[in-house]
């Protein structure tokens, strides 16, 4: 079957485009022909693959996503595709994989009551209605429990339309046998001592997940704490304002913002903490990436998978509302206890060879071709 996936940008390191890249190609697997329309694409494309980068533009991002599904919808009458597959909101879809937190919940709760009036608003409330209104019929992929009763309040979904997905990370982020060896490496490279303590940020998207939280707790450690440790953020985002947080807080010569890249699993096995605090997200995939790889965590409950961590030992979970000075008290009680950080290691090992965390991309692409028959 002609199978088309609609998505607005492709990047190698963004979590929601390496979702989409591993269901396709579980699609492809399953010899299934793959379309891709989308605003832009980085990085190699598959073989096999056909990449539509739709022409179109305009100077809101509202009025471009509206003229990339006029593009899309009037290219699909032309050559028809067994089953639309949306990686963003959108009207036309036959399935949409959940990546992003409701849209209409943050407009009620985290902005202030005038922005309902905005054309913004109104058309992501729109394109949001249109995939999971009771009169659709738009299947949806969830990548957490937390997000079935959210679309429950605000639309009354069917559940019969909402299917959840285990989480799927890469098997390569578990911690090889030879852990303790590409960490001492990573470390030298580094130049991180004994004694250093490193924090990892992973996520693009600086500002939503968290930074800004990340380098004032980093900044208010106890003086001790404080002079042994880095942070490493990595991420496809602007890193300016960040930099100069950092510059402003002291911390110029402590913190490094990196872009997306391909050697993750180093830094996780290297590093010391993973610190997340992000304002919101549907899922954190980077969440079980590091506690498979036995790098304890640090996250806010806002992200779905933040169960994962509670409920296996492998962190600590950060309660809502956020309080930015308990988050640093958490952080410093953390980074001085080193037998905390190994029991979290451990039950983070133990946690990567017992559970279904890896199916993600064959369970969609079942639920996918299920509906195409």
């Amino acid at each position: 079957m002609q199978l088309a996936f609609c998505l607005y940008k492709y990047f190698p390191f963004g979590g929601l485009q390496r979702d989409f890249l591993r269901v396709a190609l579980a699609c492809q697997g399953r010899d299934h022909a793959i379309r891709v329309y989308t605003l832009s694409w980085q990085g190699d494309i598959p073989p096999g693959f056909e990449v539509v980068r739709v022409p179109v533009k305009a100077l809101t991002n509202p009025r471009r996503y509206a003229k990339f599904t006029a593009w899309v919808q009037a290219d699909l009458a032309r050559r028809p595709a067994a089953r639309v597959i949306g990686f963003n909101k959108m009207p036309g879809l036959d399935v949409y994989f959940a990546a992003d937190p409701c849209f209409e919940d943050k407009a009620r709760n985290l902005r202030n009551p005038f922005y309902r009036l905005s054309g913004r608003y109104r058309h992501f409330a729109a394109y949001e209605r249109a995939v999971f209104d009771p009169a659709a019929h738009t299947e949806i992929l969830l990548i957490s429990k937390a997000q079935q009763p959210v679309l429950t309040h605000y639309y009354a979904t069917p559940p019969e339309r909402l299917h959840l997905l285990p989480p799927g990370i890469d098997r390569d982020r578990r911690a090889p046998p030879d852990a303790p060896a590409i960490r001492a490496a990573f470390r030298a490279e580094h130049g991180l001592g004994n004694d250093a303590l490193l924090l990892l940020q992973i996520g693009s998207g600086f500002k939503t997940k968290g930074l800004d939280r990340s380098l004032k707790a980093l900044a208010a450690l106890p003086k001790a704490l404080r002079a042994r440790a880095r942070l490493i953020a990595i991420g496809q985002d602007d890193p300016t304002p960040f930099r100069r947080q950092a510059r402003a807080l002291g911390l110029a010569d402590q913190v490094n913002i990196l872009k997306g890249r391909d050697d993750i699993p180093r830094f996780l096995l290297g590093a010391d903490l993973l610190i997340h605090p992000a304002y919101h997200e549907a899922g954190g995939i980077v969440l079980l990436e590091a506690a498979v790889a036995g790098l304890p965590v640090l996250v806010t409950d806002v992200c779905g998978f933040a169960h994962y961590i509670a409920d296996t030992d492998a962190g600590r979970v950060v309660a809502t509302p956020f309080d930015q000075n308990d988050f640093n008290r958490q952080l410093g009680e953390i980074l001085a206890d080193d037998a905390l950080r190994a029991r979290w290691h451990e039950h983070g090992l133990t946690f990567a060879a017992q559970a279904d965390i890896y199916s993600l991309a064959e369970r969609a692409a079942d639920v996918i071709l299920a509906q195409a028959q």
